[in-house]
C-alpha cells in the first residue's frame, strides 16, 4: 500500500468518527432539544422526521454533483456545515431557528454520507480488500464517544451550546486538516498497480440500472429498520414489557453500539476468509436470532442478550451493501452509492412509526417479530453481494479490473 491510501484511510476513518460524534450528540439530547424550544409532542415527530427526508434530497443531489465536483470536495464542506448545524441546534431560541439548524443538518448529513461512502468504496477497490466495515466501526465508536459527550452534558445539567461548543471547536478544525489527504477514485494504484476503476475515473458510459440495485436497496431499508427499532425503542420495551428499572433500560442501545463496534472491527477480517456473502448470511441469522429473542425473553437480562446479538448481527449489513453497489457499478459507483444511501432514511422512517403502531395495536413483543422476519429476507437477496460482472449500458458485461484474480470473496 502506498502512502497516499494509508493517509487516505485514515483520514476517511476519522470523517466517520466525526460524524458518529456528531448523529450521536443530536439524536441522544432530543429530550433537552424539545424543552429547549417549547416543541410540543405532536409537533416533535414532524421535526425529527424532517431530518432524513431531507438527507434523502441532499443524497440525490449529491449524485447529480459528483459529476462536477469531487466527492472528496463535497465531503470536505459538508462536514464543517454539520458540526456549525449541530452547534445551531443548541444555540437558537426559537422554534424557527430550530427549524433552519435541522435543515442544514439534514441535507448536509445527506451530502456527507453519501460521499464518505464513495470514498470508502473506491478505497476499498485501490487496496484490493475488505476495508469498507473499519470505517463503519470508527462511525459506531463516534456514536459511543458522542453519547458519552451527551450523557456528561446532560449529568453536569449544561445547557445545549455549552455541551456542543467545545466538541465543534475541537473537530471542525480537525477534519478541515484531515480533509487534505482523502483520496478520491482514481487518485491512487490499487494493489496490483493499476489504475482505480470507478466512480468518475471509469466506466463512463455505465448506467446505474435500478433494477440491480434493489435487492441492494431492499436490504438497506431492512437494516436501518432494525437499527431504528433499537435506538427507538430498546429503553421502552426493557422498562414497559420487561420490567426493568429505568436506570437499566438505559444500558442496551450502549451495549448496542458496543456490539456494533466489535463486530465491525473483526468483520472485515471475516469477509477476507469467508466472503461477503457467508458474513452477511450469518449477520441476518445473527440478527433475527436477536429479534426473537428480545421477543420471547422472560426477563430484562435476557433481553440484554437479545439486544446484544442484535449488535452483532445488523452491524455487517450496512457497510457490505454500500461495498456491493460499488462491485455492481465499479464505472459508476458514485452514482449507485448516493442513490443506495437514499434507503438508509427510507428505513429509518419507517421502523420506529411501524414497530410503535404495531405496539399500540397488537404487542411490542409481536411488533419485534416483524423486523425480524423482514431481516430474513436479507437471505433471499444474498447473493447479491458476491462478485459478479457488471452490467453497462446496452446490456454488454464485463469483468472489473479490480475483481481479476482476487479469488471467490471479491473483496
Amino acid at each position: 500500500m502506498t502512502d497516499v491510501l494509508r493517509r487516505g484511510r485514515a483520514s476517511l476513518a476519522f470523517g466517520f468518527l466525526v460524524q458518529g460524534v456528531a448523529f450521536a450528540l443530536l439524536v441522544t439530547r432530543i429530550p433537552a432539544i424539545q424543552h429547549r424550544y417549547g416543541v410540543s409532542d405532536a409537533l416533535l415527530p414532524a421535526f425529527l422526521a424532517a431530518v432524513p427526508i431531507l438527507a434523502g434530497v441532499g443524497s440525490v443531489s449529491t449524485e447529480r454533483l459528483v459529476k462536477r465536483v469531487r466527492p472528496s470536495r463535497l465531503l470536505r464542506w459538508s462536514q464543517p456545515v454539520v458540526l456549525l448545524a449541530l452547534l445551531g441546534v443548541g444555540a437558537g431560541e426559537r422554534l424557527v431557528e430550530l427549524g433552519v439548524a435541522l435543515a442544514a443538518f439534514g441535507l448536509a448529513v445527506g451530502v456527507l454520507d453519501a460521499s464518505m461512502n464513495m470514498l470508502g468504496v473506491s478505497l476499498q477497490r485501490a487496496y484490493g480488500r475488505s476495508i469498507m466495515l473499519s470505517f463503519h466501526a470508527a462511525f459506531s465508536l463516534g456514536g459511543i464517544v458522542g453519547a458519552s459527550l451527551a450523557w456528561a452534558g446532560a449529568h453536569w445539567d449544561l445547557a445545549l451550546w455549552v455541551s456542543y461548543l467545545p466538541v465543534v471547536a475541537v473537530l471542525l478544525p480537525a477534519v478541515l486538516v484531515g480533509s487534505r489527504w482523502y483520496v478520491d477514485d482514481g487518485d491512487a494504484a490499487p494493489a496490483g498497480g493499476e489504475k482505480a476503476v470507478g466512480g468518475n475515473a471509469a466506466g463512463e458510459g455505465q448506467v446505474v440500472v435500478f433494477k440491480l440495485l434493489l435487492p441492494l436497496c431492499l436490504v438497506m431499508t431492512v437494516a436501518y429498520i432494525g437499527d431504528s427499532t433499537v435506538s427507538n425503542w430498546s429503553a421502552k420495551y426493557l422498562q414497559d414489557v420487561l420490567g426493568s428499572s429505568e436506570q437499566m433500560a438505559t444500558v442496551p442501545y450502549n451495549v448496542y453500539m458496543v456490539t456494533t463496534l466489535l463486530g465491525r472491527a473483526i468483520g472485515d477480517l471475516g469477509v477476507r476468509r469467508f466472503g461477503a456473502v457467508a458474513v452477511v448470511r450469518a449477520g441476518a441469522l445473527v440478527a433475527a436470532g436477536g429479534f426473537a429473542v428480545v421477543a420471547g425473553a422472560p426477563g430484562a437480562w435476557v433481553g440484554m442478550l437479545g439486544f446484544t446479538l442484535l449488535g452483532l448481527g445488523l452491524c455487517v449489513l450496512v457497510p457490505q451493501t454500500f461495498a456491493a453497489a460499488g462491485r455492481l457499478f465499479s464505472g459508476a459507483s458514485d452514482a449507485a452509492v448516493a442513490r443506495l444511501n437514499v434507503f438508509n432514511y427510507v428505513g429509518f422512517l419507517i421502523g420506529s412509526p411501524l414497530v410503535g403502531a404495531l405496539g399500540d395495536l397488537w404487542s411490542y413483543r409481536g411488533a419485534m417479530l416483524v423486523p425480524m422476519v423482514l431481516v430474513l429476507v436479507t437471505l433471499v437477496y444474498a447473493r447479491s453481494f458476491a462478485a459478479q460482472p457488471d452490467r453497462y449500458g446496452g446490456g454488454h458485461e464485463r469483468p472489473r479490473t479490480a475483481d481479476v484474480g482476487r479469488g471467490s470473496n471479491g473483496l
